[in-house]
């Protein structure tokens, strides 16, 4: 019987690095901690200058706890008790931060991106998933005498051929993807040397936005569209249509590389499985402080060692 999810024209894979690979897998379940001269220095914020109560803790505290809850998937009173106990065992001088402080930091909290450095033009692969809102559920409609809807928000990931992350944002449920697909590739830094996405960023724009950093589009055009006869047109989406047309949707996938999409892909899966499918904050601006916190996570994660694949045939 043949297999829908393993088709026998599917090219296999296989990892050449799988020694390495699993110690960097094991290293990810490793709870050390350990904090840095600078981090202790940086605990506690220097007096601000202004009058009235100063700040006990610093955007690096407010963060440390913020990553604990996120990866060991707790309650903020949970976060709290499990930095503290962490600290005393550490016998550091330090407090963690209590609940009420992360809840009220988490409004206006500052994270940097944690970028991975690479030293070539960048294969970007763009895609979106939904996360469901804490809060907004089925029970608080049903609590007013309605039935009511699941609120979500998308969040959109650009992702490298290494499934690093390299761009993200978060946006409404209803946010069209390709608009906010130009806004991912404005925000990597870098060459980009492909754009690879699904058929909802087939839009002129990308392809504009992918030629001004020169690079290659690979996306699916829809069955139904055809080349363009009037203004506005790409004569680089023309010309997947027709080479689409010409050998055949599925042969044209393996042609031009489609199959970095599933870099896109693992990530969603790999956000999911460590961080969750929804979003515990309930403010819109903590909401993107969890998100940014979130792909942070992952990307340190990957430093820790990546698979190598090789192909082996279909």
């Amino acid at each position: 019987m043949n297999s829908r999810v393993h088709p026998k024209y599917k090219t296999k894979y296989r990892v050449g690095n799988w020694r390495e690979y699993a110690r960097a897998l094991v290293r990810r379940g490793d709870v050390t901690f350990w904090l840095s001269a600078d981090a202790i220095a940086a605990w506690n914020p220097a007096p601000s200058g202004r009058r009235g109560g100063q700040r006990k803790f610093s955007d690096c505290a407010i963060e440390t706890a913020l990553t604990f809850r996120l990866v060991f998937r707790l309650a903020l009173r949970q976060a709290e008790g499990f930095l503290r106990s962490v600290l005393s065992m550490m016998r550091v001088d330090l407090d963690a931060p209590d609940h009420t402080t992360l809840s009220r930091r988490s409004r206006d909290l500052s994270v940097e991106f944690h970028r991975i450095p690479v030293n070539e033009p960048i294969h970007l692969v763009v895609d979106s998933t939904g996360l469901s809102i804490v809060g907004e559920g089925e029970w608080a409609a049903v609590k007013h005498g309605g039935r009511g809807r699941r609120g979500w928000r998308e969040l959109h990931l650009g992702v490298d051929g290494s499934g690093a992350v390299v761009a993200h944002t978060l946006t409404d449920g209803n946010a069209d993807d390709a608009p906010t697909g130009l806004k991912l590739i404005d925000a990597v830094n870098g060459d980009i040397s492909s754009v690879t996405a699904d058929g909802a960023y087939d839009t002129i724009a990308i392809y504009e936005a992918a030629a001004v950093h020169g690079a290659k589009v690979v996306i699916p055009p829809m069955i139904t569209w055809a080349v363009s006869r009037r203004r506005p047109r790409s004569s680089l989406r023309d010309r997947t249509i027709r080479r689409v047309k010409q050998i055949g949707r599925r042969r044209w996938k393996k042609e031009s590389g489609y199959h970095r999409q599933a870099r896109a892909e693992n990530a969603f899966f790999r956000y999911k499985s460590i961080i969750g499918d929804r979003l515990r904050a309930r403010l819109s601006k903590a909401k993107d402080a969890e998100a940014l916190i979130a792909c942070n996570i992952l990307n340190r994660m990957t430093e820790l060692g990546r698979p190598a694949s090789f192909a082996i045939g279909r």
